[in-house]
Formats: C-alpha cells, structure tokens, sequence
C-alpha cells in the first residue's frame, strides 16, 4: 500500500506533524503494530513497522516508543524491536525493567491476594489465560467460549476489582488489576515530557488507547485503528496501514530534517537592487527572499525549510536539466536557459522605498510549469490566494503583496493551511509572459513603463557603474563580478552594507553553527567599502560613513558602539530561532538575529579608521566629520585598548586579550597619526607614544617562543590566521624573522589544501567547520609579503576554482567533501578575492 491510499486529510496531518521540532512516535502493540492473534504469545509486529519505527527512532529529535498492555518483560521478548525504540509495558505502569523493585510493601502484598483471587476465579475455566505482571495481573478471556469469557469478567468486576487500591482497565476480552496507577494517556505525557516534544502522534487500537487520545492536543495526531467511536481525529482500516502511515511520516520527516536534495551553497545565484536581495537556483528557483527589508522574515525560504516553507519556480513542462545560467555581463540580471526556454530574472531597481518587486520573464517556445508558493513569517503565517483578471492577490500577510501575472490560468491548491498556485504557459514568439511579484503594494496595474525599459534600466545601474571600475589585469571578470556582488550587499537608503545576502547556512552540514549575516557588522563594511574604494568607487564607502556618523550620533562615544546593527542603523532584537524551519540540509537551529550584538570587539575602530584613510586618499582630502570620528576613534582605543575582548571571531566564551584586536587597536592610532600628518590636523602628542607602546605589548606578549608564532591571544600558544595581521598591517616588517615564522606556523597548522581555517582550538561550540576564504586571501598576501609568490598563485588559483558558476563564493569551503559552506553571497570572500588579483596584478 502506497501513502496515497491514506485519506488526503490524514496525509496532510502527517505532512504538518513531520515539521514539528521535537517529534514523539507513540503506538500499541497488539491490533497496531501486531495483527490481533488468537494465540497472545504468537503476536508478531509487521517487519515494515519496525523498521519504520527504527528509522524514525534514528532521526535527530524524533522518539519513539510503544505503549503496550502487556507486561514490560513480555513486550521485550515477543516484539524483538530495537532498542532504539522505548518500550512502555503494562498499560505505563512499567517504565523500565526493574520496576517490581519500586513497589511498596503495601503494594506487593495487595499483588499477592489478587493474585490468589483471580487464580480462584478462573480455576477449571477452559480458554481463560491469567497473565501475571509485576504491578498487575491481567484476565484473558479471547480464547474462552463467549458465555464463560462473560461470567469471568463479570466475576473479576464484582469481586476483586472493587478492591481498595485496584487499578482496573479493560480492553477487548480482557480485564487488567492494577496495584498502582496505570494509564496509557499518562505513560504519553511522561514520554512527552522526557523527550520534550513539541508534538505526538499516537497509533492505537483499543479501548485502553482512548486515554492516550484524550491527552493530544494542539498539533497532536490521534490515529485509530479499526472501526468504532474514538476520541481520534483519523482512522485506519489494520495493522497494514499502519506500516504505511509510519512509512511516511518517515519520509516526510526524513525530507525536512535533512533538506531534500539540497542545493550546493556556491551554485545559487544572487539577485540585488541595492535595497532587496533574492536567491535563485540553478533551475530558476526563488529560494530565498525577504520583505521589506533584507533582514526582515523571508516570504520565500525555499533555502532553508523546503518546498513547504515557501518558492517561485519556472520549469519546461517536460522537464530538463538547465543548459547553464549566467548573469548578463556588468549587471545582476541573471538568465537560466533551457534548449527551448529563457527565464529572465532581476530586482526592479524604480520602485519607492517600501516596495520589492521581483520581475520574471519567460520567453522561449515550449510549455512552462510556474509554481507561486509564497510563505511570508518563515512560513508561519497561512495565505490564501485570490485569482484576479490581472494576476493573485496574496490575503493574509501583514504586507500587501501581488503577483501581476495578466493572461495566466492559475489553479489554486491547498494543503490545509497555505495555498499554492500553478499554471502551465507557453509563451510565443516576441510575446513573453511577464511575472512581477509586488510586495509592499496592492496595485495589480500596468506599470507605466514597460518591461523592455525596465529590464535595460536595471541593467545601466549596474553596467554603468561596472564601467567606471579599475580592475586589476588577474582575473578581471571574477573581480568584477566582486565588486558587483560587494555592491549588492549595499543598502542603497541607509548606506549600510551587509555581510550576506543569508542566515543560517551552515559552517558545519547538519550541525548548529548557523548564524544571521543580513545586518552591518562594523568591521565587515568597512573592509568591504575598502574593497570598492581599491576598484574605483567611493560612493559606497562615502554612504557607509554617514551611516555611522548617524550610528554615533546616538552614542557618548564610539567605544559604546556595538559591532553590528540593523540596516537601518539601529539596535538587534534577541536572537531567537525558527523552529518551524529543518535548515539547509537538516543544518538546526535556523536563527534571527544574533547573540555577538552584546560582545565587546576591540578591533573595529581599525578596520574603520583604515577605511578613513583609504577615502581621503583616493579623493584628495579629509572631512572634518570624518576627522572628529577618527580623534573619536583614537580616544576610545587609548581608554580600552588594554581589555580582553571577544576578537574577530566572535567566540562566545571568556574575552581574551587577542593579538589581532590589539594589532587593530595599534592601527587606529597608526592611520590616525598619519592622517594627520598628511592632511594638516593636530596629532594628539599621547598618540605616537601610545601606538609605539601597543606595538611593543604586542612583540612582547603576542609571540610565543614555543609555538614560533605570534599566536591567537596572550594567555596561550593557540593559533589565529587573523594573527598574520602583526605583518599584514605593517606593525613588523614583512621581513621580521618572527612574521616570516607565523606565516610558516600558520601555514602548518591551520592551511589545508586548498583552504586556511581561523583555528583549531575548542571553542566552546560543538562540530567542525570549514576553511575561510578570508583566512585564505589573507595567506595569500602574507606569501608575497615574505617572497612566496608561487604559493600565493597557487592558493588563489584554487580559491577561485571554489568559485559557483556565475562567480559567487560563500563564507567557506570544506576541502575533504569539497563542498561550499556558510552564508551566501559573503562579503568577506569577495573583498578577499579582489584584494588577492590586485596584489598578484601589481609590479
């Protein structure tokens, strides 16, 4: 039997149930799991049940369990299930096996005369059976001719059974005494409990299953076997679908744990109108989109939840691998071609600041299957769509959202709680069918402009900019392509800029270090307008600073700041997690926000004021605003530069006093002093003094005779890639013997093929993760500061061989699955990349 032989509304039960967080699998034994024999001993569970039930019992945060009538030692021998798979004996009285221990003298002496009574009652009886149980005894009158099963039962319920103490649950032909309490509703919410599921499911067939049934509630499922009334929402025929309901429910929870034939990180591609940002895949799926904001919840999270948690897809109708997807040269325009169809995908760049509008045109000559399943909240908010001459209405959000789509035959589905739209088109030639999915507004109208224009557009602000680039004469396309993602990490109204377009792609596949990216970390958007600064443009680097003056507008000082903050420049709420989401690839928690908001981090006044003086050079001269912050800037590193922080990396454990934040400390007053210098200002006189000072804290305490390194912080051996930075800054020569060692060091200890990791050491986080492409980029340059120019070439041609298809690269990338990780685009491996071309470009 197949699960579409279920009932539909049972289907879609088990479909909502398998997303639960925490699942707890509950059934019977006898009737459920076992088919009803004549023969008690001769009952045997089906093969496909257990195997389905040991499947379920291996998946992260799922139970499983049976709750049976028989007794504990009797329910282990006869079933033979795995010990993956808690086994509750007489109707939850017995938990484990040696519970006979726990009973009372009161208790045991009540078993004694039960069982000398009952033994009375059934002596001479033929077909009656007396099972003894070690806090009960049960009465079984299957076997016995009708007339004489009745006189027993009647016998048990006027005799022994009105006994002080007697616990008494009855079941089909069978009778059971109890000496303390015993109830299968009781036994569910114990496991409950232990398991601490967010829900259950309960399989059963009997009379004594209807405790358990009383007990669900909320997202719970009651599933009865067999006819007659039952406190159950949904029923089954027998103990065969029974295996087909555990089938699938396994593979319905084993899809959304483990993310269903995920995507490869590297191969999704990013659209950007420098205020929205969307991941497509390879074969034209939206996977990834929020509203109204970047950092708002998703309305299509394909990437992280499935399916169910929200997509825009266009296929052919007979359906085929793409040919191949690229951007159009210079823009973020991207097409996906198939032999007989093109989808043209971009962000509308002329829309007010509250809107996001999504374009999609499909040309070509063969029928497409478009699929429009929006789940805004993360998909925890349920939508309808209502069909309108002009395209759909989405109800039920608290944005406006539209999808213009004139001349599409929709057909709307529904699995319950959200709705799903599908039609099948054909465009023809010159006559595209047009998708503009409008978030933010009601308006199903033409627009005033039409598409052609539109898409060129989109196009000019991207490849007029693009034009105004330097790029270096090594790999001059994939630097481009950088700087173009670098720009889309911008956030044209605020100036603020990303450090990626995701959350919660993981380091670690299937593990829990998953965090939020969509916010400014101070550090990241200076180094990233850095980047755009080296290549040309300075708008961004301009607007990134404004951002932070209106930042510091609302602070005593800078060392208040906070190393990141919304894009709208403001503080983050707690981070919290999406329950309702599986991860990319099984990757839990999926989270929002993020905890290193609270932390102290020492280096970014650094990156900042480097920032500073990158700006003044390129354009002639140094802002009085800009000034004031960097004096600003400089003060607070004298009144702090001394105290452990949380460093670069963020570890969420004790602060240290981290070379590469004392390094950054050094680099504030450097850069401060040398503006200075250049343009005419008034050096603070403590300021040479102090920076010489922090260099020499650094030399003395930083390097570690033992490790022949300058190592992660001062109160161990440990080593940091960000450590490179004593040479990488200029704080030693580049020909100092000690840097020249920590390169070596560094390279022995954290490079591996075609990567460098930040560090080996614990954490204080659970699993692994992969190599960063910055830690990479910044051994790339050590290797030409100390003379290593083959190597260098070597590591940045494989860092570019990491590359996805249309040039994008995440945070990481594991060299032994050989496989990207992280969040998607990353700012950090773009900077990365473009400083290595420049430096291997220059004489």
């Amino acid at each position: 039997m197949t699960a579409e032989a279920l009932p539909a509304e049972l289907r879609r039960a088990i479909v909502q149930l398998a997303r639960t967080p925490r699942l707890l699998v509950a059934c019977d034994y006898d009737g459920t799991l076992a088919p009803i024999v004549a023969n008690p001993e001769d009952a045997r569970p089906l093969p496909e049940s257990v195997g389905a039930l040991r499947s379920l019992a291996g998946l992260h945060e799922t139970t499983t369990a049976v709750i049976s009538g028989r007794a504990l030692r009797d329910l282990a021998t006869l079933s033979r299930l795995p010990s993956e798979v808690h086994l509750v004996g007489s109707h939850g009285s017995e938990f484990d096996v040696g519970f006979v221990h726990a009973l009372d003298a009161d208790a045991r002496a009540l078993h004694r005369r039960l069982e000398t009574a009952l033994e009375e009652v059934v002596a001479g009886r033929e077909g009656i059976g007396l099972e003894v149980k070690p806090a009960s005894i049960a009465v079984h009158v299957r076997r016995a001719d009708q007339a004489v099963g009745e006189q027993v039962l009647d016998a048990v319920r006027t005799g022994p059974a009105t006994w002080d103490g007697v616990q008494v649950t009855e079941g089909k032909a069978v009778i059971e005494l109890a000496v303390v309490q015993t109830d299968k509703g009781h036994a569910l919410d114990v496991l409950r409990h232990r398991a601490s599921a967010t829900a259950a499911v309960f399989v059963g067939d009997d009379v004594t299953d209807e405790k358990a049934f009383a007990r669900l509630t909320g997202p719970d499922v009651g599933i009865k076997v067999g006819e007659g009334e039952s406190l159950a929402e949904y029923s089954v025929s027998d103990t065969l679908d029974v295996a087909t309901v555990l089938a699938f429910l396994l593979e319905e929870r084993r899809a959304w744990l483990h993310g269903d034939q995920a995507v490869p990180i590297e191969r999704m591609t990013m659209l950007s109108n420098e205020r929205s940002v969307a991941l497509l895949t390879p074969d034209a799926r939206v996977n990834w989109l929020c509203h109204p904001e970047p950092d708002s919840a998703a309305v299509f999270a394909d990437l992280l939840g499935g399916p169910s948690a929200g997509h825009f897809s266009i296929k052919p109708e007979h359906g085929s691998l793409p040919l191949g997807q690229r951007y159009v040269p210079g823009t973020m325009i991207v097409e996906t071609r198939w032999s007989r169809l093109l989808v043209t995908d971009y962000l509308d760049h002329d829309v007010p600041a509250h809107r996001t509008d999504l374009v999609r045109r499909i040309s070509g000559s063969t029928n497409a299957v478009i699929t429009f399943a929006p789940r805004p909240e993360f998909g925890q908010v349920p939508v309808r769509l209502l069909r309108e001459r002009e395209g759909l209405r989405v109800v039920g959000t608290s944005e406006p959202m539209v999808l213009r789509s004139p001349g599409v035959d929709w057909q709307i589905t529904s699995d319950g709680q959200q709705e799903t739209a599908t039609a099948v088109v054909r465009p023809r030639e010159g006559a595209p069918i047009l998708l503009e999915l409008r978030c933010g507004t009601d308006d199903l109208s033409e627009s005033t402009l039409g598409e052609p224009e539109r898409r060129a557009r989109a196009g000019a602000h991207w490849s007029d900019w693009a034009a105004t680039l330097k790029l270096p004469t090594v790999e001059p396309d994939l630097v481009l392509r950088s700087a173009l993602t670098l720009k889309g990490l911008v956030h044209h109204d605020t100036g603020a800029i990303m450090a990626a377009a995701t959350t919660s792609l993981p380091e670690e596949l299937g593990g829990i270090r998953n965090w939020d990216y969509r916010y400014c970390w101070l550090r990241d958007a200076a180094l990233t307008a850095q980047a755009l600064v080296s290549v040309g443009s300075l708008g961004e680097a301009e607007a990134y600073l404004q951002w932070l003056h209106r930042v510091l507008e609302t602070l005593p000082g800078p060392e208040r700041l906070h190393p990141l903050y919304t894009l709208q420049g403001t503080m983050l709420g707690a981070e919290a997690v999406i329950d309702t989401l599986p991860g990319y690839a099984g990757s839990r928690p999926v989270r929002v926000g993020n905890l290193a908001n609270q932390q102290v981090q020492l280096d970014v006044f650094g990156p900042v004021v480097d920032l500073v003086a990158q700006l003044a050079a390129a354009r002639g001269s140094l802002t009085d605003q800009d000034w004031r912050m960097v004096q600003a800037m400089a003060e607070a590193v004298a009144r702090r530069w001394h105290e452990p922080d949380h460093g670069i990396w963020e570890e969420r454990h004790a602060p240290r006093h981290h070379v590469y934040s004392k390094v950054m400390c050094w680099v504030t007053l450097d850069r401060a002093v040398k503006l200075a210098e250049v343009y005419g200002r008034e050096v603070d006189p403590s300021w040479p003094v102090l920076r010489d000072t922090i260099a020499g804290d650094v030399l003395k305490q930083g390097w570690s005779e033992d490790a022949q390194s300058f190592t992660t912080a001062y109160d161990g051996d440990d080593l940091d890639a960000a450590s490179l930075h004593v040479g990488l800054t200029g704080l030693v020569d580049p020909a100092d013997d000690r840097f020249q060692a920590t390169v070596t060091a560094i390279e022995a200890e954290l490079r591996s093929g075609s990567t460098v990791y930040r560090y080996r050491r614990d954490d204080g986080l659970p699993g692994d993760e992969g190599g960063f492409h910055l830690c990479a980029a910044w051994m790339i340059e050590a290797y030409l500061l100390t003379g290593r120019r083959t190597e260098a070439e070597e590591l940045f041609a494989q860092m570019v061989d990491a590359a996805g298809p249309t040039g994008l690269l995440p945070e990481e990338y594991d060299p032994i699955a050989e496989r990207s990780l992280g969040n998607h685009p990353q700012a950090y491996s773009h900077l990365g990349l473009i400083r290595c071309a420049q430096l291997l470009a220059a004489k």
